[in-house]
């Protein structure tokens, strides 16, 4: 039986800690061999606000209705949520 980290909800991370997530969720989805979701998080950093929401958002519908990749969503719904703070 595994068990998945908690989410703690986090709405004030800047550039650095959402690029960071960003990889961490990228990394996973490579080791899951979900690589259209990889690539879709690839290059990601550096991006303006505009265009990361874009990725963010066509990464959240790759995995909608997936149920074994909740945790995945998650994080991705919490970097949603804390792109407002991108500048």
């Amino acid at each position: 039986m595994t068990h998945d980290k908690t989410l703690k909800l986090v709405t004030n991370l800047g550039r650095p800690e959402i690029e960071a997530r960003i990889a961490e969720v990228r990394q996973a989805a490579q080791a899951k061999g979900l690589d259209a979701l990889a690539q879709q998080l690839a290059g990601i950093e550096g991006l303006p606000r505009t265009q990361m929401e874009a990725r963010v958002k066509a990464a959240l519908k790759l995995l909608a209705g997936s149920a074994e990749q909740q945790g995945l969503g998650a994080q991705l719904e919490l970097i949603e949520l804390n792109l407002p703070n991108l500048t």
